[in-house]
């Protein structure tokens, strides 16, 4: 079970006690990838946590780049907040519908933009559903909130950035995808695009933090895991994964373990893999 920290990860235990806080501001995030079929808005339409507000990380996003959901410049994301009645001392909680997937994305992004009163529900809406715990279909009371955004530009990288400190090797990168498509023996599955990873970079596939119920790992297991996976955690880190998405869930483990050095490659391998002039490496 999680230790509670509304900075980081949250159980729902402790989000059933504060559901009816005043100041709680609960977003569903949920986000999956074409081949899972599923339609993360009717499904929040459908069911979701009490309060619940929509968080679609591909509306909130810079559309004016070729990358998929790439952070958004920040008058969109204080305006899409706003509408969603969420902004300045409000205590956010996160969750998705495959147990932690997406909503450490966004949890990334609040990061991003400064915001820090911030959590994942650890275990998601499964998590929340297995134990019976209620849900609602009506859309949530929206009250505008102002909210204040400061960019921490340290917290996000592009492709410049990766690329010296693969060279350099003053970072360490970490891969989330599956070690099959960090070897390269997987065709990735966004058209066009290399396969392998970026040189001298480790892997920690994300599903490898998580325990079977969709649950994060405890800090000791992490530090374990991430230690005998190549990582040096007096270094700085950089996390990368096929858009984005589930690298955010190495930077929510790196926060748990109290590594604060942390920052997201935001193209990760849907830019890396795409130039050709940008070294690939295979296998281990």
């Amino acid at each position: 079970m999680a230790t509670n920290d509304p900075k980081t990860l949250v159980s729902t235990d402790w989000l059933e006690q504060h559901l009816k806080d005043p100041d709680l501001r609960v977003l569903d995030a949920s986000w999956y990838m074409p081949a899972a079929n599923r339609d993360a808005k009717a499904e929040y339409e459908k069911s979701h946590i009490p309060g619940a507000r929509f968080f679609d990380i591909d509306d909130i996003s810079d559309h004016r780049s070729d990358m998929p959901h790439m952070a958004p410049p920040i008058e969109k994301f204080m305006s899409r907040l706003r509408t969603m009645g969420v902004g300045d001392g409000h205590q956010v909680v996160i969750y998705d519908g495959s147990g932690l997937f997406s909503a450490a994305r966004a949890w990334w992004l609040f990061r991003l933009m400064g915001k820090t009163d911030v959590a994942v529900l650890d275990g998601g809406l499964p998590k929340w559903l297995a134990e019976g715990r209620e849900t609602e279909d009506l859309p949530p009371v929206i009250r505008d909130r102002h909210m204040t955004v400061q960019r921490q530009a340290h917290l996000v990288k592009d492709v410049t950035q990766v690329a010296a400190a693969s060279k350099l090797r003053d970072y360490t990168i970490i891969d989330a995808r599956g070690a099959a498509r960090f070897r390269g023996e997987e065709v990735e599955p966004r058209a066009g695009l290399r396969s392998g990873h970026i040189p001298n970079s480790v892997n920690i596939p994300f599903q490898s933090v998580l325990n079977a119920n969709g649950t994060m790992k405890d800090v000791k297991a992490l530090e374990t895991q991430f230690t005998s996976a190549g990582v040096d955690m007096a270094k700085p880190v950089i996390t990368s994964c096929g858009s984005g998405v589930t690298a955010a869930i190495l930077n929510l483990a790196l926060e748990r373990m109290g590594h604060t050095q942390h920052a997201l490659y935001d193209g990760s391998w849907a830019e890396w893999g795409m130039y050709n002039d940008l070294k690939v490496a295979t296998g281990e």
